[in-house]
């Protein structure tokens, strides 16, 4: 066991706001339309500058406390694009990922120092989308005849197209995209909360044998034309292949504790504690931790509602609000950090909102770390570094012998 340090770390993942410049966007796609030139960040930002983001919000995007750690500066790293944002006081850095997958799981876990190290499954665009024995499955699972959907789609939109059927039928509606995943949705009070739960943690083992990385259960509720899906969102992710940060640090005796859908991602391996909500919930619980964590502890936070309500429905002006809140919020937090805390703000991958498609984007990410111990010496430049660079560099400040192959680039 190692020895326990005073320190805290705070690991923040603002899903999906990537900064462009991935070396390997090429590969990577939007329908026929490569990734290449995508950018969150730098296309929202000359977005509102330009005006063309204007629903509930107005004028360039306003986001100082960011700014202030160095998000612009990431970005010209990232890119060379230069916005004629503020110089940063903190120290900052751009990500780049080796995962072949643009995905949740790609993301987090190569962030926690254990990047993928095989080809996710993905299901084929065609009008049956699932092979017939995975479908069977599902029917035996659910007691039911038959599915719905079947197919590549928007998890908004399948709903809308399919829910009065399901509640007709009983029959579950299932539908994947470009990512390694298929998704569940049901009725809560038609099909029930806990039944679709069972379902898909049952039928998640058949998935991962072939390596397709979540089974996702999306419930929702309403009637005709008023149909949301609810916060009972679960996913029943494949397990890491070897320990991540969460583990290096819970066996060295220390806490974790998770936020968000952190829990889901690393299927609670490593984690003491899981707290759920809205990001806004969210947002408060983790202003309660930096309250409250103990010394010598890990907070591990992920806000989903970048990428699930403005990234993949191409919201600009959505996704600028979103950013400005979390700015806001964010500055109320530095605040509060004490002497031996380390916050680290970054992201998994890009959804560039102004792009072809709905689909994630690959990029670079920012990486940007404040504590009172290292602010006080002033604005650093982390270069380029790795995904994994996060892990071991939280690992070092917690006193934790990382086990990746990460640098410490504090």
């Amino acid at each position: 066991m190692t020895q326990a340090t005073p320190n805290r770390a705070f690991l923040i993942v603002i899903d999906s706001v990537g900064i462009g410049g991935a070396p390997d966007a090429a590969d990577f796609f939007n329908g026929d339309t490569p990734d290449t030139g995508a950018n969150t960040l730098g296309h929202i930002s000359q977005a509102c500058a330009a005006g063309r983001a204007e629903e509930g919000r107005t004028g360039p995007l306003n986001i100082p406390t960011l700014n202030d750690m160095g998000a612009g500066a990431a970005m010209q790293l990232a890119t060379g694009l230069d916005l004629g944002w503020p110089a940063p006081t903190g120290a900052y850095g751009a990500a780049t990922q080796i995962s072949p997958g643009k995905d949740t799981p790609s993301g987090h876990w190569e962030l926690a120092g254990v990047p993928v190290p095989w080809d996710w499954t993905t299901f084929p665009k065609t009008t049956l989308t699932f092979p017939y024995d995975i479908t069977a499955r599902i029917c035996e699972l659910a007691g039911t005849d038959g599915i719905l959907a079947n197919c590549h789609a928007s998890g908004t939109q399948v709903i809308d197209d399919f829910a009065a059927q399901h509640i007709r039928t009983g029959w579950p509606i299932c539908y994947t995209s470009v990512d390694s995943v298929l998704q569940i949705a049901a009725h809560e009070d038609h099909f029930g909360l806990k039944r679709l739960l069972k379902l898909c943690e049952d039928l998640a083992p058949m998935l991962h044998e072939r390596k397709v990385g979540r089974v996702i259960a999306r419930p929702f509720k309403g009637e005709s034309g008023t149909f949301v899906r609810t916060l009972n969102r679960h996913d029943y992710a494949i397990a890491t292949p070897s320990p991540t940060l969460c583990d290096w640090i819970h066996d060295a005796g220390q806490s974790v504790q998770a936020i968000g859908k952190i829990g889901d991602i690393f299927s609670m391996r490593g984690i003491d504690e899981v707290r759920k909500g809205s990001d806004a919930t969210l947002m408060g619980h983790l202003s309660d931790l930096i309250d409250d964590a103990p010394s010598g502890g890990f907070v591990f936070a992920n806000f989903v509602e970048f990428d699930s309500l403005y990234g993949h429905r191409r919201d600009v002006s959505g996704y600028a609000r979103h950013l400005e809140w979390f700015d806001a919020a964010l500055g109320a937090l530095l605040s509060k950090l004490r002497a031996g805390d380390l916050l680290c703000v970054t992201a998994d991958h890009g959804n560039d909102p102004t792009w072809i498609g709905t689909d994630h984007t690959r990029e670079r990410v920012p990486v940007l770390i404040y504590g009172p111990d290292l602010n006080r010496q002033g604005p650093r430049d982390l270069g380029h570094v790795a995904f994994v660079d996060v892990a071991a560099s939280i690992a070092a400040h917690l006193g934790v012998v990382p086990r990746g192959q990460g640098k410490n680039f504090l």
